[in-house]
């Protein structure tokens, strides 16, 4: 006699590798909308400039915003709402996030807040924060009289 149906139901109808048993970390966050909160960011920097990478798939660019805030902050928010809900519908599963997100990064001084670019393409939103010249120290030679 197997343990998986004694544990898991007669019927098997749970499977417990599908990943929707309780566990004690799930949605910790709050409600679905705070998975989507969590919006996954790269940020990595050339030698040109910072570069943010945010996978938004299914927003177009008009629900995204991209703000500088306090001249050196970083804003990208925006929304993805929730399908409608027809009365006749029955829904199996829903898995996809809605709501809002809100994400913010403090950036060094030396980037150029003024010319920040963004662009969208296949659900992927690609922020440049172009790095401003660092400049050298001027170095005087002094003579050494005697």
């Amino acid at each position: 006699m197997s343990l998986i149906p004694s544990i898991f139901g007669q019927s098997g109808a749970i499977d417990p590798f599908s990943g929707d048993l309780w566990g004690p970390f799930r949605d910790m966050r709050g409600d679905e909308a705070s998975q989507f909160a969590a919006a996954r960011i790269d940020w990595k920097e050339t030698a040109e400039a910072h570069v943010f990478k945010a996978d938004l798939p299914g927003l177009k660019k008009e629900e995204v915003k991209v703000e500088v805030e306090d001249g050196n902050v970083l804003q990208i928010s925006g929304e993805r709402s929730r399908d409608k809900e027809e009365k006749n519908d029955t829904w199996h599963r829903i898995e996809r996030s809605s709501g809002k997100f809100l994400r913010r990064f403090r950036l060094p001084e030396n980037v150029k807040m003024e010319e920040v670019k963004a662009g969208m393409e296949n659900g992927v939103l690609t922020v440049t924060v172009p790095k401003a010249e660092v400049k050298k120290p001027e170095v005087k030679a002094i003579e050494i009289s005697g």
